[in-house]
């Protein structure tokens, strides 16, 4: 009986396990995206090893780095609080500030490509925004 308990324990924190780390099927969102992929150099800038948006990066279409948990824009900064991964759908909800507010924001996202990918937003399905990854040379 023990044993029994044993290996659903160790299944269901298994299944957990799973669920909250980057799993095979998770898609890749590190990088510096952007809405046009011809401004990239107009929109990010490197220094160094850190790659930033440059000063008239919102006239181009502006854009947004994702480094881990962390995204950021011009104007903002935003932690993943959650994400849930379901085939080329990415759902995630992060905790964003602006120099006047904080708030939480839920993205829906659906990959194209390995460095395409559409940002939906629920209830309006005639609205969508591409986005490209730019390479950091």
């Amino acid at each position: 009986m023990n044993l029994r308990k044993m290996i659903a324990f160790g299944a269901i924190l298994l299944a957990s396990l799973l669920e909250t780390s980057g799993r095979a099927d998770a898609l890749d969102l590190n990088g510096a995206w952007v809405s046009d992929a011809d401004n990239c150099t107009k929109v990010f800038a490197r220094n160094g090893t850190q790659i930033g948006f440059t000063d008239m990066s919102d006239v181009y279409g502006g854009g947004f780095i994702i480094n881990g948990d962390q995204i950021v824009g011009k104007f903002a900064r935003c932690r993943i609080k959650a994400r849930k991964d379901n085939g080329p759908y990415v759902n995630m909800v992060a905790a964003c500030a602006t120099d006047i507010m904080l708030s939480n924001v839920q993205f829906s996202l659906r990959e194209l490509d390995a460095n395409s990918l559409i940002r939906l937003f629920p209830g309006m399905d005639d609205i969508e925004i591409r986005y490209h990854r730019c390479t950091t040379k």
